[in-house]
């Protein structure tokens, strides 16, 4: 929430806020990432890591599907939201450390609707949307027309197709959850914290969810390269509300 952020009465000092609160942030989520990745089979002894390419790091390994047997990184509906609260809770320690207490209580307020608002009512969304297509695949690209391929230009028409009625699901079902999760703020301000603060939607709100994106490409692909380039960003993008959250004042 941007009227809510720190403002400008202490340049210098915020500044150095801001950046304690990202280094939190950020501590928090990659000891969120790593807690997930040594859970899906990767290692996190120094000499194993030492002796491993970067290329392999968890963080960089990417689907090879010559080579479908090595393992990389799978961020879906409960990974999205371990980082996401760890995030907030890294923020929100960063921001109760090194800014004044009286701004405590709105960092408390703002972690609330940052996880409920901006991280678990989207991501439920997307993530039931995912699964009822799993589901239902076979029976929804029995309806998409397909042409008669000739050649590489109608075979990615086809693609093309069969990629429609997902990507436009996902993407309706992300922007209604963010609206709704916009709208569970609201009532969270107005009928719990009794405060009279309208939250709007706001760029910054769009940002935890390109890990939906991801999950959405590596659903339509089965397994991808670039299914697997979009979600190492996750991680970064989820710093978001953890950061809105140790900045914030009322």
């Amino acid at each position: 929430m941007v009227v809510g952020a720190i403002s400008t009465t202490d340049p210098k000092r915020d500044q150095k806020i801001k950046l304690k609160v990202a280094a939190t942030t950020a501590l928090a989520v990659s000891g969120a990432f790593a807690h997930i990745a040594h859970r899906q089979g990767f290692s996190l002894k120094p000499s194993s890591i030492k002796n491993t390419p970067v290329k392999d790091w968890a963080i960089f390994r990417l689907y090879d599907k010559n080579n479908p047997m090595k393992k990389d990184i799978t961020l879906e509906g409960k990974e999205i939201l371990e980082l996401a609260s760890t995030s907030v809770a890294g923020g929100l320690a960063g921001g109760l450390l090194f800014d004044d207490k009286k701004y405590r209580k709105s960092k408390l307020r703002e972690a609330v609707n940052q996880l409920l608002g901006n991280v678990m009512v989207p991501v439920a969304c997307v993530w039931g949307i995912s699964e009822l297509y799993k589901k239902n695949k076979s029976s929804i690209m029995n309806l998409v027309p397909q042409i008669k391929e000739t050649g590489k230009a109608s075979k990615i028409f086809n693609k093309t197709l069969k990629a429609i009625p997902f990507s436009v699901a996902t993407l309706g079902a992300l922007t209604a959850g963010i609206f709704a999760g916009n709208r569970v703020s609201n009532f969270l301000n107005e009928k719990v914290f009794k405060k009279k603060v309208e939250r709007g939607v706001q760029v910054s709100d769009f940002a935890p969810h390109v890990d939906d994106i991801g999950m959405a490409v590596s659903l339509m692909a089965d397994k991808s390269k670039t299914a697997s380039l979009i979600q190492r960003t996750v991680p970064l993008f989820l710093c978001v509300p953890g950061y809105e959250t140790g900045t914030h004042r009322d």
